[in-house]
């Protein structure tokens, strides 16, 4: 997972409210918990979490007797996997803002992420962010060598969640709205909440049942 799966989204520049992190783990974070076993972060999005409140659940979650989640270390590769992840960071960096050298904060979690699940050969990534959609899903022209994974983004969660039918309704379209459908261009270009709900149950419903 991504860190911008744990951190509140704040589009107060929109002129709306955040949404406060109480109500988003109510909605969005214990749920996901909830339904979704053996989840994990690597250390260099643990790094990103500089919210006490964002970090403290984190730390819960991995307290909990068995741990919710888990985080991975690059201590934890091989001599002959850390070269190999090493290489991946050169190649992923170069569509990127990260600069290896200087191990900047700006994209370093989700390059060192990807490489290390590429070295571990880890199918699939959470995340809400347009760079590590590029490199997974455009794997093949960018020669990323992300061929194999798969990108889970927001609303695919949201919509997990909410075929789940255990979930608050009400809260899961609270966070799309939020998410997808809060500027008049987003209205232009994404479907409203029952019409996303419509078309992925086309895509998606013969799978769920």
């Amino acid at each position: 997972m991504d860190a911008n799966f744990f951190i509140p989204p704040d589009r107060s520049v929109m002129g709306t409210k955040p949404i406060p992190f109480l109500k988003f783990c109510e909605i969005w974070l214990d749920p996901i918990f909830d339904v979704f076993p053996n989840l994990a972060i690597h250390e260099s999005v643990y790094r990103e979490l500089v919210t006490d409140m964002v970090r403290d659940y984190v730390d819960s979650r991995q307290k909990e007797k068995p741990p919710r989640l888990r985080v991975y270390t690059d201590a934890e590769l091989s001599e002959v996997e850390m070269a190999l992840m090493q290489a991946y960071i050169s190649k992923l960096a170069l569509y990127s803002q990260y600069i290896p050298e200087r191990d900047n904060a700006k994209d370093r979690g989700e390059v060192r992420s990807l490489s290390f699940m590429a070295v571990k050969k880890f199918l699939y990534f959470a995340a809400n962010d347009t760079l590590p959609m590029n490199l997974i899903r455009k794997a093949d022209a960018l020669r990323t060598g992300l061929d194999e994974m798969e990108l889970l983004e927001m609303y695919d969660v949201i919509y997990y969640l909410y075929c789940t039918g255990r979930y608050s309704t009400e809260g899961l379209r609270l966070l799309y709205k939020y998410e997808y459908y809060l500027t008049k261009q987003e209205k232009k270009t994404n479907p409203s909440w029952g019409d996303f709900i419509a078309k992925m149950n086309i895509i998606y419903g013969k799978n769920l049942g």
